[in-house]
């Protein structure tokens, strides 16, 4: 039988603040990165996102991992940022880099479905994506937060990995299907199959094998869906050729250029 999906969150998270690690030993270089008025997001992101100073109010930044993200888009005009994040030492991450460069900030570590009733209505602009989404076990559930979050007016961005990016071999030099997670319609969870289970942090760990990470790939129609059918309006979607992470370190440029592998949509409550 399989567990709860909040008892996976928490078996998710409790890998991720062992991950945490990493992001701990990066902070010097990501307040240098924010300090000097950069910013983390990529090509497709600046597109959507670059005029935030001229309606945005509050960003929620949701799945924000160790708020670098969630400070680019303070850097690019929000004029506030929440992130929300499982893991207490992504949260600590965060709140340590925000105090360090005096960002109007607020961190709240919990599940994601979870996320406080005292945030609700108060986003103009609501922003999850890099590997976030496969994370949540429950789409339906995800969906009714972020509009019970947003303003009437306000915005979702997501820009995630390609739900087609699932079904490859990540090791082949050509697109071939993982004999694991190469059905693009199965639906099921799946433990352990990467990162971070994987991660230098959690190899190391004196307990590693106590840790477990669970995965659910959505489709993009199990997606569209569910934010349609909490009564979102859709505003742009866009397919992209750009990878977010080398996943497919193997498969040459130029046929990776091929497919999608990232996607943005854009969404506003009425």
């Amino acid at each position: 039988m399989q567990k709860p999906e909040t008892d996976l969150h928490r078996e998710t998270g409790l890998a991720w603040n062992v991950t945490a690690g990493i992001y701990e030993r990066d902070e010097a270089k990501d307040i240098a990165l924010l300090r000097g008025g950069g910013n983390s997001l990529l090509a497709p992101e600046h597109r959507f996102l670059r005029d935030l100073a001229s309606w945005c109010g509050r960003a929620i930044h949701l799945q924000c991992a160790g708020g670098t993200d969630t400070l680019s888009l303070w850097n690019m005009g929000a004029a506030e940022v929440v992130g929300v994040d499982i893991s207490e030492k992504m949260i600590g991450v965060g709140r340590r880099k925000s105090a360090a460069l005096g960002a109007p900030a607020q961190w709240y570590c919990c599940d994601v479905l979870h996320t406080p009733h005292v945030l609700d209505a108060s986003a103009d602009l609501i922003y999850t994506g890099r590997g976030a989404l496969p994370w949540v076990m429950d789409i339906v559930a995800w969906a009714g937060v972020v509009v019970r979050l947003l303003k009437p007016g306000g915005r979702i961005y997501i820009f995630e990995g390609h739900p087609l990016d699932w079904v490859w071999d990540m090791q082949a030099d050509s697109y071939q299907l993982s004999p694991r997670t190469g059905d693009y319609f199965a639906g099921e969870v799946v433990s352990d199959r990467g990162w971070p289970i994987f991660s230098t942090p959690i190899q190391e760990h004196p307990d590693k094998e106590a840790f477990h990470v669970h995965e659910r790939q959505w489709t993009l129609g199990a997606l569209l869906n569910s934010l349609v059918g909490a009564g979102l309006l859709l505003e742009c979607f866009e397919e992209h050729p750009d990878l977010f992470w080398n996943q497919f370190p193997h498969l040459p440029a130029e046929l990776a250029g091929r497919l999608p592998h990232t996607f943005s949509l854009l969404m506003c409550k009425p």
